[in-house]
């Protein structure tokens, strides 16, 4: 794999994870989905809703999606997006790990372009289908780096050891996030505003092209980083996440962040189904 020469060389490091969605207290039921990998060149593994593993001799990579559509179509777009990670993602690797050079953004963007596809594809062929979209949040861990990919309002957010507060490191696919990057309206107003569920992106549906955003995200032991769903932060703001992810406690009582974050933000909101999915490199 080309990965970034430049990247920190530590001693084998492990990540820790944990997982919880809810469909909230309005919705029949839960369009959301996530995704918890382990694999290299020669093995895949999911992950169960919580777990800590090393990273010695493979990479990992976690998802969510919130998926959109008539009837049940919302939530079999979000699990055909996941599920395609599962093979997709472990082929490229396999490639690039046989000499065919290739660099994460160039995986990361025909991994969205496949997903996209296979969801418009499903959509065409299947009349309950039609219309299904979603949006898909994808951070893949290799030893020093986090490579996301990135399409929607669900979100990536970074929140370093070494720092106080968190960091959104994806962009919402919205007007209403064009706006709040751009400081037109505050954190508050962009929460409250009419059009902040409106997306310009998305999987799927009638979206044409898909430009999803790649990066890459350098980190430390001690990082932590969260994966969610729109719902989630329908009444947590950014403050709030960085107080439950820098709990006080002991490790006992916080054994699952995710599931201590969406019951915090139920408490305050829960019109939308809720996800959160936490990793922690330990």
């Amino acid at each position: 794999m080309n990965h970034n020469p430049m990247r920190p060389i530590t001693t084998p490091i492990s990540l820790k994870w944990s997982a919880r969605t809810d469909r909230g207290k309005v919705r029949p039921n839960n369009e959301d989905a996530f995704l918890g990998l382990q694999f290299s060149a020669r093995e895949i593994h999911r992950l169960g809703k919580t777990g800590e593993a090393s990273m010695e001799n493979m990479d990992f990579a976690f998802a969510v999606s919130d998926g959109m559509g008539g009837a049940m179509a919302g939530e079999h777009a979000s699990q055909i997006a996941v599920e395609k990670i599962t093979t997709l993602l472990p082929r490229s690797f396999q490639q690039a790990a046989i000499g065919l050079e290739t660099g994460f953004e160039d995986v990361l963007m025909e991994l969205f372009d496949q997903i996209h596809r296979a969801l418009r594809y499903v959509g065409g062929s299947y009349e309950e289908c039609s219309g299904m979209e979603t949006t898909l949040s994808l951070c893949w861990f290799t030893p020093g780096w986090a490579y996301f990919g990135h399409i929607g309002d669900s979100r990536i957010y970074h929140l370093p050891a070494r720092e106080n507060g968190i960091r959104q490191i994806t962009h919402d696919d919205t007007h209403v996030g064009w706006l709040f990057r751009n400081g037109k309206i505050s954190e508050r107003e962009a929460r409250t505003h009419p059009r902040r569920n409106a997306l310009q992106k998305a999987l799927g549906a009638d979206n044409q092209f898909v430009e999803p955003q790649v990066g890459a995200v350098a980190y430390q032991t001690g990082d932590t980083f969260l994966l969610c769903t729109d719902g989630l932060v329908e009444g947590l703001y950014d403050s709030h996440l960085t107080e439950l992810l820098r709990p006080l406690e002991s490790t006992a009582a916080i054994a699952n962040l995710a599931a201590r974050l969406v019951e915090k933000s139920l408490e305050k909101g829960g019109r939308d189904n809720t996800t959160a999915l936490v990793i922690q490199v330990v």
